[in-house]
């Protein structure tokens, strides 16, 4: 055998090593077990997300403001006003605070971000009447903007759009249950089990 031939041959050998030494290793990566902790933590980190319910809310309003001259003469300005709203209950569960027990292997959820509701009115004044001593001024506009959120907003707490977020907030938080179920730990929202998705409806206020 020539010098060249044994170098191509030490070559080939090294070579050979060099991949099995990869093979192997990339095997034992692939079988590791990752641990529950970090699995959970994953789960959290997916989760950790905005969990928004849209909805449109359309009204018609009447609106009017009144001067008085000293009790005698009144000078009135109304018009018609008409809105249509795109509203957001959101809720941001990347505030979601959590802690990992692994010694009992009990995750605790300590605390849920409250719903934050968004509302972006359009609104559009028809039919105005107004007086030469009261007339319609930006401020009236900024009125008539606050007005309509806050009815706006009464009428989200008295519909079903607040309901439905809860309900989606509900079907973000049993991600948690299904992972933490499958790996044998338990669920808690402060101090109650959380065992079935149900809880969180009940643990939950609306």
């Amino acid at each position: 055998m020539t010098k060249r031939s044994l170098l191509f041959a030490f070559v080939c050998m090294l070579f050979g090593g060099v991949l099995t030494f990869y093979i192997m290793r990339k095997v034992d990566k692939e079988n590791e077990v990752v641990p529950d902790t970090e699995l959970i933590q994953q789960q959290m980190k997916n989760v950790s997300k905005l969990v928004v319910n849209e909805a449109k809310i359309a009204q018609i309003y009447n609106y009017k403001d009144q001067k008085s001259f000293m009790n005698l003469m009144s000078f009135d300005k109304k018009a018609l006003v008409v809105v249509n709203a795109d509203v957001q209950i959101v809720y941001d569960l990347s505030k979601l605070e959590y802690t990992i027990d692994a010694a009992n292997k009990i995750v605790k959820i300590t605390h849920i971000p409250t719903e934050e509701i968004k509302i972006w009115p359009d609104v559009k004044i028809y039919d105005v009447e107004e007086s030469r001593f009261n007339t319609f001024e930006g401020a009236d506009y900024n009125a008539i903007q606050e007005n309509v959120k806050k009815q706006f907003k009464a009428k989200i707490l008295k519909s079903n759009i607040q309901a439905n977020a809860k309900n989606r907030l509900i079907s973000e938080l049993s991600k948690f249950l299904v992972v933490t179920k499958s790996l044998g730990w338990s669920l808690r929202y402060q101090d109650k089990n959380i065992n079935q998705t149900s809880d969180f409806t009940s643990a939950l206020p609306l």
